[in-house]
């Protein structure tokens, strides 16, 4: 059995990598770009950076700035007003995976139209939209090496995954360096969201021994360095290890597929605004313990991989020290239960059948191990709330 790798075209990797837009852009031919990013980028000063080295390289660019967290379909359509109107031949992302989802949405819409829910899965894009150079700016998403978007459609609160070759970015410029200004809370979301990547990459259905490999090295640079990263922002060796990590992740789960946390973590996005790294920490530890009977060794290995099992250790000590340690870290990176973050136990429960029915229509469930019913995943959702 063979398995397609989809990979971006080019990756400049390390400190600097994002100062070399201007000839990464050259390289591709293009020299009328669309930068796409949020406010914060603007505050910090890293648009004004970016449009420096283009200016110096006479390339001429505008900016979309108006990207939200957790992106809409109403949020992208000024951006691909924008598309539709101007005369742009490459699309820059800059940010969190909020702004590179937006920006791989943007590039597909404006140069064919529709509305999102048009190309939501299980639909296949491979139509190519405008190229797309991705500079994230976390260390979590790994959508600068995916060939997935999500955007939720707000008129049903629901969080459409859109897949394929059409998305994935041509060019990915991976610079540790952005990340050295983030703040804890966001830290310790996307290096869990990097993490639960690389563990259900490793134990898809999908997997194969290219993915497995990018997993399992994704694994060893996330684990050991996600608490130094959340309590020493500053710490370069961390975040550069964090970054190449999440980038690994990434890969692997493009490659491989997400499963049964993403498929339920998607919902409760969608209709409570929790952020999609830390809705995927408050699912990992029970849908792990959920999925192990199905998969022993492969969690093991990941126990393994992660430093918190040896390999001396039986199958079954290594995947009680990864509950262990999923939950350890949990309350060290201090993720809330449901409640704690203020998501309303009646409504939540009101909610259960639907988003259980949304994670399963997703088609993510259908990579874990154990494949879950629609009951099992609402008795999953009633363990989240009461594990606190």
């Amino acid at each position: 059995m063979s398995h397609r790798i989809v990979l971006p075209r080019l990756m400049e990797i390390g400190a600097g990598a994002s100062q070399q837009l201007a000839v990464v852009l050259r390289s591709l031919g293009c020299s009328r770009p669309l930068i796409v990013t949020d406010r914060m980028m603007v505050e910090l000063g890293y648009v004004d950076r970016l449009e420096e080295q283009l200016q110096a390289a006479g390339i001429a660019s505008q900016c979309f700035a108006d990207t939200l967290p957790e992106p809409t379909a109403a949020s992208i359509r000024a951006g691909v007003q924008m598309v539709r109107d101007g005369d742009f031949d490459s699309i820059v992302a800059l940010g969190g995976g909020s702004p590179i989802d937006s920006a791989k949405a943007i590039g597909i819409l404006g140069r064919y139209g529709g509305e999102m829910r048009d190309y939501r899965f299980p639909r296949d894009v491979c139509e190519p939209g405008l190229p797309l150079i991705a500079i994230p700016t976390t260390a979590g998403t790994g959508s600068e090496a995916t060939r997935f978007t999500i955007i939720t459609d707000e008129t049903s609160d629901e969080k459409m995954l859109c897949a394929g070759l059409g998305f994935m970015p041509v060019a990915a410029l991976i610079d540790y360096e952005l990340t050295l200004s983030l703040p804890p809370r966001v830290t310790a979301d996307t290096g869990l969201d990097a993490l639960t990547h690389a563990i259900e990459a490793y134990v898809s259905r999908k997997a194969s021994g290219y993915s497995d490999a990018q997993a399992l090295q994704a694994m060893r640079l996330l684990a050991p360095n996600l608490r130094t990263a959340f309590h020493d922002s500053g710490n370069r060796a961390a975040r550069e290890a964090m970054m190449l990590g999440a980038t690994l992740a990434g890969i692997a789960f493009s490659n491989a597929s997400v499963a049964l946390v993403h498929g339920m973590s998607r919902p409760i996005g969608a209709f409570f605004h929790v952020p999609h790294g830390l809705s995927n920490a408050m699912l990992l530890p029970a849908v792990t313990a959920f999925s192990i009977p199905a998969a022993p060794e492969r969690y093991a290995d990941c126990a393994r991989a992660m430093g918190v099992a040896a390999q001396t250790d039986s199958v079954e000590t290594a995947n009680q020290r990864l509950l262990v340690e999923l939950q350890a870290l949990n309350r060290e990176l201090q993720v809330p239960s449901p409640g704690q973050y203020g998501i309303a136990r009646e409504r939540f429960f009101e909610l259960r059948e639907t988003m259980a029915q949304q994670a399963l229509a997703s088609g993510s469930p259908g990579n874990n191990p154990r494949v879950p019913t629609q009951a099992e995943i609402v008795e999953l959702y009633e363990t989240v709330w009461n594990q606190a």
